[in-house]
């Protein structure tokens, strides 16, 4: 991403955390804008130690407390199966994700599919269970890896 695409999703970011009388501290402007800057997923101690660079006295209850904000603020996605963080597309609204990841070079793609999480909602109800939230994540060799 280019810098003038990061301001772009920062102040798109601040706008939506003004409707939502959200607070985008400095230290939570500062890990979305490391977030902005990277290629793949990244954990939460390499955050941290990036952010230390900004805010010498970071330690982990900071970065933590920053990507759960980030996180509920739908700004940030999880990748459980690495216990990384990537930065969200499309984080204006609400939608499922669906993540592929790329075992050689650790690369992230968003993609949306369309009927995936229709058809899973579709069977979860049926079961009479409600879906509150749903990531996919697919693991494998992106095109320039394989």
């Amino acid at each position: 991403m280019t810098n003038q695409d990061n301001k772009r999703l920062m102040q798109k970011a601040e706008r939506l955390c003004e409707q939502r009388g959200a607070r985008l501290t400095p230290a939570r402007r500062e890990v979305f804008s490391i977030l902005a800057e990277q290629e793949g997923a990244i954990g939460a101690y390499d955050l941290l130690d990036k952010l230390k660079v900004a805010v010498p006295n970071a330690k982990p209850p900071t970065i933590y407390r920053a990507l759960d904000f980030l996180q509920e603020q739908g700004f940030v996605h999880k990748i459980t199966s690495s216990n990384s963080y990537v930065l969200c597309s499309h984080f204006d609204h609400q939608h499922p994700v669906q993540m592929l990841i790329c075992e050689s070079c650790g690369n992230v793609q968003e993609i949306q599919s369309e009927g995936v999480y229709e058809a899973l909602r579709r069977q979860a109800e049926d079961q009479g269970f409600v879906v509150k939230s749903q990531v996919i994540e697919a693991h494998g060799l992106c095109q320039q890896c394989h």
